[in-house]
């Protein structure tokens, strides 16, 4: 009797432990785009024009930057690496980029198949190992910021989830060659998004030569525009580092000097591509840095010679005791006007882009 009292009391003990049913799942809020179980499977390829040339672009980005990368460690000796304060470990970190970049140049070529481009022939301008770094944080500056600015814009947003995967590596790619040149690390609190064409003008004179069946890059060459006098960052005595004192290596009221292409040049690879404008006569610069376009007018014109000055601007990202806007690896451009533009619509002011963009190191 005690025993059945007792086997009783135990099964009645575990039933009471028993845990309680779970409570529901809180409603979903309202809104969002194929979130729901009923919503189409993703279909991880372009669906339009516009998403074939802005991937199309992207994967000429991503072979460059692999070429690049292997390139550099092979044109120099241990020992200039070692005297530009890059060891062993810091070389194995650039060929750890490189391999990143096979990753990245897969999966774009995955989703435009079986269009995809090819590797082409390169050049670079650059003689040291500290001009190899430079022109890496300049390289992956602006393929980061290409890509940022044609994300919100693409007509099939399941393949927009994979390029935004590859690149916030390549955002720490670009902070990581800034460290290995002795910059500091990130100057900025928001990185700009940039057009293609903007990118693309960057990046076309660097390809020599590409396979014939390679697609066309549709998007526009502006005429290219040179700072002449454009902030120093290689210095001799700076080596690797995390991080330095010094983020800014300009200042508001720097006067920067222009000079700049005519339209109508034939470039790029294989002289493929020419270079277009639809502006007027240059009034101002451009500035792209963080979350502003910010115009100055621009001085000192000879338009016969193509050239031309302006003062770098200054403010904070949001007022007094903030971050400064214009520091860091950014962007300027010559225009004949001043649209009011924002880094959603900030391609509205391509039809008024005399020269450019070129690279303002101002940090």
């Amino acid at each position: 009797m005690l025993r059945t009292l007792v086997a009783g009391f135990i099964a009645l003990h575990h039933f009471s432990d028993a845990a309680p049913p779970s409570p529901p799942p809180p409603p979903v809020p309202s809104g969002g785009v194929d979130v729901t179980p009923d919503s189409p499977p993703p279909v991880y390829h372009t669906m339009s024009d516009f998403d074939f040339q802005s991937f199309n672009l992207a994967l000429n980005q991503e072979y460059i930057e692999l070429d690049l990368f292997h390139y550099g460690l092979a044109k120099f000796s241990q020992q200039e690496f070692l005297d530009a304060g890059l060891g062993p470990e810091y070389q194995f970190l650039i060929e750890y980029m490189a391999d990143q970049e096979v990753g990245h140049a897969e999966m774009v070529s995955n989703i435009i198949y079986p269009y995809g481009a090819k590797p082409c022939q390169y050049q670079y301008p650059f003689d040291t190992v500290r001009g190899f770094l430079d022109f890496c944080q300049k390289l992956t500056r602006w393929g980061e910021s290409g890509v940022y600015g044609f994300l919100p814009h693409l007509d099939n947003r399941a393949p927009a989830e994979l390029l935004i995967n590859s690149i916030t590596t390549e955002a720490r790619q670009q902070m990581a060659f800034r460290q290995l040149e002795g910059l500091f690390p990130m100057a900025v609190w928001f990185v700009a998004g940039i057009p293609q064409a903007w990118a693309w003008t960057m990046l076309s004179p660097y390809l020599v030569h590409c396979p014939a069946e390679n697609p066309y890059i549709k998007w526009q060459i502006f005429p290219y525009l040179n700072v002449t006098n454009n902030p120093i960052a290689i210095r001799n005595d700076s080596k690797a580092a995390v991080s330095t004192n010094v983020s800014a290596i300009s200042y508001p009221g720097y006067e920067v000097n222009f000079q700049w292409d005519n339209p109508g040049m034939n470039v790029s690879y294989d002289l493929k591509y020419q270079t277009t404008s639809t502006a007027g006569p240059p009034k101002y610069a451009l500035w792209v840095s963080q979350l502003n376009a910010t115009y100055t007018p621009l001085y000192n014109i000879d338009t016969d010679n193509n050239y031309a000055s302006a003062k770098q601007p200054g403010g904070m990202v949001f007022g007094n005791n903030t971050a400064p806007i214009f520091n860091d690896t950014m962007f300027v451009a010559l225009t004949d006007d001043n649209p009011y533009v924002t880094p959603y619509n900030l391609s509205l002011v391509n039809p008024h882009i005399v020269a450019g963009p070129a690279i303002y190191q101002a940090g």
